[in-house]
């Protein structure tokens, strides 16, 4: 269920209801809550009647200062934080009440648990997923059911584009789903898959038109979608799964936060590379040793099989003997050493193995980040029950 809420009426609307009727007596020197006592004003000429200058009726203007806003004193004392009031002779500043939130409307948007929950300002939707894989939008007015779609799996993150009202849907299967919404219907676009894990996080640039996903198998990967040919970055930097995303549209930055607690900033300005596809071969393509399951090939060359793993620069099939070393390939996005061939170690030169994105540890398991551009500030959220503010001017800038 979703509940929206609105601020409650000002204080003054119960509090002048239950102190008007007393004598002004029984009014305690000390302050209530919510109000200051000022000094008593006295009469401009020096010698005026004052039970005439308290009378509404003998000063219009005075009349305003009973009534928040009214007249033309009480507009000008209205101004800075709270309200005049005048009570029994006496003025007060009375404060608004934000300690509390009123519910306003009920959205019955679905069977189970809500997962994820979006507000479009510009359309006035409500867009949100649960637990029972569907995606539903609402009119934020009216309260009314605009449509919803039925995803394969539970889904864990959701972005909005509003120029072209196209909706990002992750769910724990690891794909991206696509969809074109309109007033009352939605179509299906197109799928992402790419993730061997749950897509975690989403995070949309509108800007550059590329959507970063994060997932459960330590990666975030690089959707090209506005240069429509299908390339996908794959960035590998975190040793747990990516639980937040966020992005700095003025220095290009990415932002992503794991369950190691680590914060990496990621240099999106760099011309990076697609990893390539790893290739399925029998045999090692270096020294053409079999592989452990080729039988015929071991009982032809009378040799034992051995274990096949992948350069992850050129993507062939390759034996530990042949790739015996290891090297990062940051603008492939691999910060990490990973396995290579002999033949592409030696071929990576020192300016390729130059860093793109920069660590830091949060000393916590962050499940929430939201970057503020304008001041350069991070916040994050963790499950130890702590909320860290961080300056991030130093390093995106």
């Amino acid at each position: 269920m979703l509940a929206g809420f609105r601020r409650s009426a000002p204080a003054s609307q119960s509090l002048c209801l239950n102190l008007c009727p007393c004598p002004s007596s029984l009014l305690s020197p000390a302050p209530r809550r919510g109000w200051r006592r000022s000094p008593r004003r006295a009469p401009s000429d020096g010698g005026g009647d004052p039970a005439q200058a308290s009378d509404p009726q003998a000063d219009p203007a005075a009349a305003g200062r009973g009534v928040p806003g009214g007249g033309e004193h009480g507009r000008d004392r209205a101004q800075g934080g709270g309200r005049h009031q005048r009570l029994g002779g006496q003025e007060f500043i009375l404060s608004e009440d934000y300690n509390k939130m009123t519910p306003v409307k009920n959205y019955q948007a679905h069977q189970s648990r809500v997962t994820m929950i979006l507000f479009v300002l510009e359309l006035e939707w409500v867009l949100s997923t649960g637990q029972d894989k569907q995606f539903a939008w609402h009119c934020s007015e009216s309260g009314q059911r605009l449509g919803g779609y039925r995803t394969s799996a539970v889904a864990s993150g959701l972005q909005f584009d509003v120029e072209t009202r196209h909706v990002f849907i992750g769910d724990h299967s690891g794909q991206v789903t696509i969809l074109k919404l309109e007033q009352e219907n939605c179509t299906l676009v197109t799928t992402f898959r790419g993730h061997t894990g749950g897509v975690t996080a989403l995070c949309w640039d509108p800007v550059q038109r590329v959507l970063f996903s994060g997932s459960s198998d330590h990666s975030v990967i690089m959707w090209d979608i506005g240069g429509r040919k299908g390339t996908a970055i794959e960035l590998q930097g975190h040793n747990d799964k990516v639980q937040a995303l966020s992005y700095a549209q003025h220095t290009r930055q990415l932002i992503s936060c794991g369950g190691d607690g680590g914060i990496v900033v990621w240099n999106m300005d760099v011309e990076r590379q697609e990893t390539p596809e790893w290739l399925d071969s029998d045999s090692c393509q270096k020294c053409d040793q079999p592989f452990f399951w080729n039988f015929k090939q071991m009982w032809d060359s009378k040799k034992i099989g051995l274990r096949q793993h992948h350069c992850r620069k050129c993507g062939k099939a390759v034996c530990g003997k042949c790739s015996s070393k290891r090297s990062s390939i940051p603008l492939m996005g691999f910060e990490f050493e990973v396995r290579v061939c002999d033949s592409c170690h030696e071929a990576i030169t020192d300016e390729e193995r130059a860093p793109t994105a920069t660590f830091h540890d949060s000393k916590h398991n962050i499940v929430h980040v939201h970057f503020d551009e304008t001041r350069g500030w991070l916040l994050t959220s963790g499950t130890d029950k702590v909320i860290k503010l961080w300056d991030m001017t130093p390093v995106v800038s």
